[in-house]
């Protein structure tokens, strides 16, 4: 584990800028970009074209570190080089930006009011690349619909994982996201929070994890796990929500820092100049930014 970029994620300024779209989400991020699905006839060159939206956004002069604290990466981003160094590389020694790197592969169908992650394959594999390519941390994503016993199964899913990952010398982000239009939303958070305290008492004194959660219903509710010994950082999701109440909610909650993907890059598109781009990249980072520091 790199100790600078570690005490960087813990106490250095910004929030975490989400740019992972994997295979199922690209067309939809490439079309908000104003890139039509006519536009590519090959995966392989519907991966070019999001790496040269991914690449556009990193290298502007307004994506800096003293707004932004790390970036996720899709497998795929990482693999590939921004200005002929890999992408983690790039980032950290030319911008100061910590990378990290998405790596579940998507949500299995919905039982017990929850969707847990699909098997990740190769995962040690994985893991053992990202090392090489220097990654510090992981970002793996479910999604809580319900309270109820499959929240339980959620996260001990995702600590199971976490495990694995801080063994591989990473740290993990555990990603169990409360569907923003759930009628119990409140109650779902409730009974969240107290298997998340449950699962980090079963961590050692040198184990770590981050948490990226959606903006809850009650302000500072995941007070405890900010200050928690072994939580590095507690990351909000825009989950869904508009860029502006995504931030008004983060604002509310101390100690916490965004990690905004689809809110990051709203009203960016493929066609606009460097200047419009570069402004309009500039506003959205600045916004978060202040809900950020809060």
């Amino acid at each position: 584990m790199n100790s600078e970029q570690f005490e960087r994620m813990r106490s250095g300024a910004g929030f975490i800028a989400a740019l992972d779209q994997s295979g199922g989400s690209t067309p939809k991020a490439l079309r908000l970009y104003g890139i039509e699905e006519d536009s590519w006839s090959s995966e392989d060159e519907m991966f070019d074209l999001v790496h040269g939206m991914r690449q556009r956004i990193i290298t502007s002069p307004v994506f800096t570190s003293e707004r932004i604290l790390a970036a996720i990466l899709f497998e795929m981003t990482m693999d590939r080089e921004i200005e002929g160094r890999l992408t983690a590389d790039y980032l950290w020694d030319e911008k100061g930006i910590v990378p990290i790197l998405k790596v579940d592969k998507g949500l299995a169908p919905e039982i017990n009011g929850v969707q847990v992650m699909k098997p990740i394959p190769g995962l040690g594999a994985l893991l053992a690349r990202a090392r090489e390519r220097n990654i510090f941390g992981t970002k793996m994503r479910s999604v809580v619909k319900q309270p109820g016993s499959g929240v339980n199964v959620l996260v001990a899913q995702q600590f199971a994982v976490a495990r694995q990952i801080i063994a591989a010398g990473l740290v993990p982000i555990i990603e169990p996201e409360v569907d923003i239009h759930s009628p119990h939303k409140a109650a779902a958070e409730e009974q969240l929070k107290v298997r998340l305290l449950d699962g980090l008492a079963g961590l050692g004194p040198d184990e770590y994890v981050m948490f990226k959660l959606t903006p809850p219903e009650e302000d500072d509710f995941y007070a405890d796990l900010v200050a928690h010994p072994n939580v590095v950082r507690v990351v909000f999701l825009s989950g869904g929500y508009s860029r502006d109440e995504a931030n008004e909610r983060l604002a509310r909650n101390h100690g916490v820092v965004a990690s905004f993907s689809r809110a990051l890059t709203q009203g960016l598109t493929a066609q606009q100049g460097d200047e419009e781009f570069n402004a309009m990249l500039d506003e959205s980072i600045a916004s978060i930014a202040a809900a950020s520091a809060t």
